[in-house]
């Protein structure tokens, strides 16, 4: 696969800044809704992309309003697959429910972050639920990588 140019451009070598990529299979919603979470809490701080195995035709509408609810607009992104370039330049490497269908390269750090909605959730509920536990996450990976969160930050990926 070929690097995909309009996502957020590969950092150089020396560059300090951490860079993550999310992966699912669709890239249409969970995958969206980190990266939206990460870019908008990191800034430009650190790096992140998304891509999928099978990516869809559109973004979940219920994911881009979930999201749009905490003021962050992914309306500009679209599922697109995963390139080997950027899973080379990727620090860690999140999987979301994509299994076997998700890329591996050794030397690169991977956790796969699975989301459990409760019970009698549906729909924009069960959206809002899994968006929550994704901010979490992604929340609690900024620490681990040592990038700032501004709170009220709220650059959407562009």
């Amino acid at each position: 696969m070929t690097d995909d140019a309009s996502q957020a451009p590969i950092p150089a070598a020396d560059d300090p800044r951490p860079a993550v990529l999310f992966l699912c299979v669709k890239n249409g919603g969970k995958s969206q809704m980190a990266l939206g979470w990460f870019t908008a809490l990191a800034g430009d701080r650190a790096v992140a992309w998304s891509g999928g195995s099978e990516p869809g035709t559109a973004l979940s509408g219920t994911a881009v309003e979930a999201m749009s609810e905490k003021g962050i607009d992914i309306t500009g992104e679209y599922p697109k697959p995963w390139t080997d370039e950027r899973i080379k330049a990727a620090d860690v490497v999140i999987t979301m429910g994509c299994g076997d269908t998700c890329p591996y390269y050794p030397g690169r750090r991977y956790e796969d972050w699975s989301f459990d909605v409760p019970a009698g959730l549906e729909g924009l509920d069960a959206t809002r639920a899994v968006r929550d536990a994704i901010e979490l996450k992604v929340r609690a990976l900024l620490g681990e990588l040592g990038v700032d969160v501004q709170e009220g930050e709220r650059t959407p990926h562009e």
